[in-house]
């Protein structure tokens, strides 16, 4: 005899999400989140984890990586579109950006305290020159991106260089370039640079106090090694 059951429903089943939404873990705090919910809440939409999966598998892991990539090479990531490339590349120069926003009368007294605010230059993938203009109490007033491409003796012009401490009555600069390659050895262009605008500080009374020399994770000081100051 085959037994029959009535009156019987299947309990209904609540739906959990497979992961948090990352825009509430990135509100709550954002320094807990890991680099996957960061960027998915930058990618935003019902697949955000997924496509932020996605970006960061694409480039190992490696943030040095994805922000020196282009839209054209994050486009070609599946799942990201044009949209979504445009604010991830939005969020990469806005980053850069606060990088370079020197807090007011910060101090710089060694080519390390220099090197903090140069950091950023180790994504570009061209060579960029930056003046980091110094008032008398070696106080930051201000950086600035004076050059983006090779940048030699022949090429660089003093008057763009010095222009930024003359905008801001500053009395010392040091300059900065990277070398997009990852090794910071000065070359002997960057040695005839340096002694270059060496030279045009002392006349236009603002001292060349450094020139540092941007790699991957490391830099060199020319003023250390004793490279174009004399």
């Amino acid at each position: 005899m085959q037994a029959t059951f009535t009156g019987f429903r299947m309990p209904k089943l609540k739906m959990l999400a497979v992961r948090e939404t990352p825009v509430y873990r990135v509100s709550a705090d954002p320094s807990a989140c890991t680099d996957v919910e960061l960027l998915a809440a930058i990618v935003g939409g019902p697949k955000q984890i997924e496509i932020a999966d996605a970006v960061l598998s694409h480039f190992q892991g490696n943030l040095h990586r994805l922000h020196q990539a282009a839209s054209a090479e994050l486009v070609s990531i599946p799942g990201v579109g044009e949209s979504t490339a445009a604010r991830l590349r939005s969020a990469l120069v806005l980053s850069r950006r606060l990088t370079m926003s020197v807090s007011n009368l910060a101090d710089v007294n060694s080519p390390a305290d220099a090197y903090g605010f140069c950091l950023d230059m180790e994504t570009f993938d061209v060579e960029h020159l930056r003046v980091i203009v110094l008032n008398t109490r070696s106080k930051v007033i201000g950086a600035v991106d004076v050059y983006k491409g090779s940048a030699n003796s022949a090429q660089v012009r003093a008057g763009e260089v010095f222009r930024p401490a003359l905008q801001r009555n500053g009395t010392a600069i040091i300059i900065a370039h990277n070398h997009p390659g990852g090794d910071p050895t000065p070359s002997p262009d960057d040695v005839a640079l340096t002694r270059a605008l060496v030279n045009a500080g002392k006349m236009l009374e603002i001292s060349v106090q450094d020139h540092l020399v941007i790699g991957h994770g490391r830099y060199v000081s020319l003023k250390e090694r004793g490279l174009g100051f004399v």
